[in-house]
């Protein structure tokens, strides 16, 4: 049986325990405050929210994760024994991260390595990685593997609740206008991505129309697994036995990731929702 490494990033969200679980080698994105540089490894997502939580603390920004760190990763997992390795990554629309671990790739070209575009940020990118998983411990190779995992991103749903569109906009992944709109109709707005870019789905008035709105999206389709999300969100564990009830799926089908320092800039404090990995169409 073929030997197989599995690589992300950071920016998958990917808890320490199931990353460890499922033999996965996490390569981090870098995460500025103001001047500081820190590597997301180094800041785990307590720490990072606390410290958001600071009054007067700076905004902070990510950086992609650089070739070399790419490179560094998949020299390792060959070092170890490793005769291919599955690479997925956060949507290459969203980061250059893709093209970082692309170059790295390149750098090893005798070597199979196989990078794959999530289309997806957070446990999309670790749906992915369980399904990858999965494969690789029912003895299948590195090729095909690669062919059903890409498949399987188009089975992808990712839909969060935020406070607002603000975080979104200083991030540069949607407009101005699109964060005006929502700040002026004092809206709790629900994001999604869509052929890997972040768009509004929708805009509710209150909280608990939010939710309901979510659960509404996360039903919509016959479900195979579900990551719920989460930015340090009080009541989530309410929200779980919600999805739990409404999704009939089994408890051991639901992870739970709370949202760390390369993507939570992005949607700030007080973000929840979930990412979907619906039954193939």
């Amino acid at each position: 049986m073929q030997r197989i490494a599995l690589v992300t990033d950071s920016a998958a969200d990917l808890p320490p325990d199931l990353a460890a679980a499922l033999e996965v080698t996490v390569v981090p994105l870098l995460v500025y405050f103001g001047d500081e540089e820190i590597r997301a490894s180094d800041l785990p997502p307590e720490p990072f929210w606390e410290r958001m939580a600071v009054p007067g603390t700076p905004l902070p920004r990510t950086s992609a994760c650089s070739p070399a760190d790419f490179l560094a990763a998949f020299q390792a997992c060959f070092d170890g024994g490793a005769e291919a390795i599955i690479c997925v990554t956060v949507g290459g629309k969203l980061s250059a991260t893709l093209k970082s671990a692309q170059i790295a790739a390149q750098q090893l070209a005798a070597r199979e390595i196989h990078v794959i575009d999530s289309e997806c940020a957070s446990m999309g990118e670790g749906l992915l990685l369980q399904v990858a998983a999965a494969l690789r411990d029912a003895g299948e190779p590195a090729a095909v593997i690669a062919q059903r995992t890409v498949a399987r991103a188009a089975d992808l749903g990712f839909y969060v609740a935020l406070e607002t569109l603000e975080h979104l906009r200083r991030g540069g992944r949607i407009s101005g206008r699109q964060a005006a709109i929502g700040s002026v109709l004092a809206v709790k707005p629900i994001i999604t991505i869509k052929d890997g870019v972040v768009e509004t789905l929708d805009r509710v008035r209150t909280r608990s129309k939010a939710r309901e709105r979510l659960l509404e999206l996360i039903t919509a389709r016959p479900l195979d697994r579900l990551a719920i999300l989460h930015a340090r969100t009080a009541d989530i564990d309410t929200f779980r036995e919600q999805v739990l009830a409404r999704t009939g799926l089994a408890p051991e089908r639901i992870s739970t990731a709370v949202i760390g320092a390369s993507i939570g800039p992005h949607v700030g404090p007080g973000a929840y929702g979930a990412v979907c990995l619906y039954r193939p169409s």
